[in-house]
């Protein structure tokens, strides 16, 4: 069962939204015809929607693609709590009904993640930066609720895939999904790319970075992260440009150097 915490931080994600994010990719296609229209309302009266009715919780923070962190964009998680080591996130490029679903993001406590084989534990990545630097925010909540959730999901981890690449303005899903990091230290994240975010949700990640002060820095375990031993796992895909400096961009599975 969910704690009285996780239940209440849940009602509150469910009542409160956050500032408007545009999706910045139109897909092609014939607009929506009035039958089809009908169709739309017809379903959402009738038919019942449990999976959808389940998702109690909205996060906004950053990814980057494995093996390549100057390509970089804003991520906007819609999550179920499944219970208290699992939650499971559906992932938009906006905050809008015109938003484009980009992917997945799976989180787990550190709890289950030490339970996982070395190399899966590679797939995955920490959150305890993302939380500590005010990175990651849940808006339109009451700061003292966002601060137990952070606190909660400081010492998580996160397997992310994103199947729809609308931050190289793709108008439909094409290439192979990619396998997506968070940041780890200061200095990494695009501070325009912060900045903007910020603006548009009128909250301040230097502020929650000390407002955070007091939530504890988990000691992260080794197998996470593992692009920072230079261990990159990636779908190889050719649409993808490669970083600057030179080398791939990604990787077919497996261990390789930067």
């Amino acid at each position: 069962m969910r704690s009285m915490l996780t239940t209440l931080v849940a009602a509150l994600l469910a009542a409160c939204g956050g500032k408007t994010t545009e999706s910045n990719v139109t897909p092609p296609g014939d607009a929506q015809a009035p039958q089809t229209k009908v169709l739309d309302v017809g379903a959402d009266v009738l038919q019942n929607k449990p999976p959808i009715e389940a998702i109690n919780a909205y996060l906004d923070g950053f990814h980057f693609y494995n093996g390549n962190m100057k390509a970089q964009m804003e991520a906007h998680h819609y999550c179920t709590i499944l219970n208290e080591d699992v939650i499971q996130c559906v992932i938009y490029d906006a905050n809008t009904a015109g938003a484009k679903l980009m992917g997945v993001e799976y989180i787990i406590s550190g709890k289950l993640f030490q339970t996982l084989p070395g190399r899966e534990k590679s797939f995955w990545h920490s959150h305890a930066h993302e939380v500590k630097s005010g990175q990651l925010i849940a808006p339109g909540i009451p700061e003292v609720a966002e601060h137990a959730l952070m606190k909660k999901l400081a010492g998580t981890y996160g397997k992310t895939w994103h199947t729809w690449h609308t931050d190289r303005k793709h108008g439909l899903p094409f290439g192979a999904p990619q396998l997506m990091m968070g940041f780890t230290a200061d200095g990494q994240a695009n501070p325009a790319m912060v900045a903007d975010r910020d603006k548009r949700f009128n909250v301040s990640s230097a502020g929650k970075r000390k407002e955070r002060a007091d939530i504890p820095a988990p000691q992260i375990d080794p197998g996470a992260d593992a692009w920072q031993k230079g261990m990159i796992y990636q779908i190889e895909d050719p649409s993808t440009k490669p970083p600057e400096g030179g080398g791939p961009a990604v990787m077919a599975s497996g261990p390789r150097g930067r």
